[in-house]
């Protein structure tokens, strides 16, 4: 894939990559063995492995129109183009989150323009505040509609502007409102905090080290989980469930994650753990804002393995060969 770095943001060539970038972002969250998650060879009773992959390529066409039209739109349009594919939930969260991030790409034209000392996407976070203020009352219509049509589970009844009813406030007013309970809408409120400070951070620090990306994205989804409770965990089961998560996710981290052996037994009894008939402890919210991460780290330019990175990996075969 040519780097969206490589691209000028605003034109064909660069609707093209940001929607790549898009689901290839999505195919390597899905793919990596992240614990009480849906990865190869491990299943949920309603959604299997191969459903996340087909999800991840129907929202190319419309996040590829991002740029073209407001949020609420290339939302509903893409979780439509998913209902297309699949029968349940698996991507919800994530078209929420892209959907905005995509439309900053495509419309800020410097978003990759280096700057040293600087993170490749600070220009993009820019562009999506901006983004995000611009919303109106009719993305919020459209965005229940998309909710509606994915009928997340665990939802609930909120007591002002619930999901069920007409929509009177600007989506990111919505969002705003809901930041307290819902770790998607609190990304909305915050200009997209934890996926650009903690785990668009985390996953570059990762691949720096030279993790591969499925060990890089693991890491980079306990870095996450670890920072506070999951309120898709806390929707389906309690905040009690959702600490108890969180914990098993800095117990992991603590043990050296997936860069040792005692680390990768802690995650593997993770998995196991979280694991039930009904997925009542499924991550989902962190396993989104890992899916976001990684795309903010593609628009950067991050697929293409950095000139540090390599230069650290060959000073480490050299030692190892001494």
């Amino acid at each position: 894939m040519m780097s969206v770095r490589a691209a000028t943001l605003g034109g064909a060539a660069a609707a093209t990559d940001v929607a790549a970038a898009a689901q290839l972002a999505c195919l390597l969250e899905a793919s990596a063995p992240k614990p009480g998650n849906v990865s190869p060879g491990r299943h949920f009773a309603d959604a299997r492995y191969e459903d996340f992959l087909a999800s991840a390529i129907a929202i190319g066409i419309p996040l590829a129109g991002a740029g073209t039209r407001p949020i609420g739109a290339t939302v509903r349009l893409a979780v439509e183009a998913t209902a297309r594919w699949t029968r349940s939930n698996t991507n919800l969260g994530i078209v929420l989150l892209l959907a905005p991030l995509a439309r900053a790409a495509l419309l800020e034209s410097s978003v990759d323009a280096p700057t040293p000392g600087v993170q490749p996407w600070t220009r993009l976070r820019g562009a999506l505040g901006r983004v995000l203020e611009e919303t109106s009352v009719d993305d919020a219509r459209e965005v229940y509609v998309a909710i509606r049509r994915a009928a997340p589970g665990g939802l609930g009844r909120a007591e002002t502007q619930d999901v069920a009813d007409d929509p009177t406030m600007t989506l990111l007013g919505l969002m705003r409102l809901a930041a307290d309970r819902d770790g998607i809408a609190r990304e909305y409120a915050t200009a997209f905090e934890v996926t650009f400070e903690t785990g668009a951070r985390a996953l570059d620090s990762a691949r720096r080290d030279g993790l591969t990306w499925d060990d890089a994205i693991v890491e980079t989804y306990l870095t996450l989980l670890a920072g506070g409770p999951d309120t898709h965990v806390t929707r389906r089961s309690g905040a009690a469930v959702a600490a108890e998560v969180s914990q098993r996710a800095r117990t992991a981290l603590a043990a050296g994650g997936v860069r040792s052996a005692a680390g990768q037994r802690a995650i593997d009894e993770m998995d196991l753990a979280l694991r039930d008939a009904r997925n009542t402890a499924n991550p989902g919210t962190a396993a989104d804002l890992t899916a976001a991460a990684i795309f903010v780290v593609l628009l950067g330019g991050g697929w293409l393995p950095s000139v540090e990175a390599s230069a650290s990996r060959r000073s480490l075969s050299a030692a190892s060969a001494i």
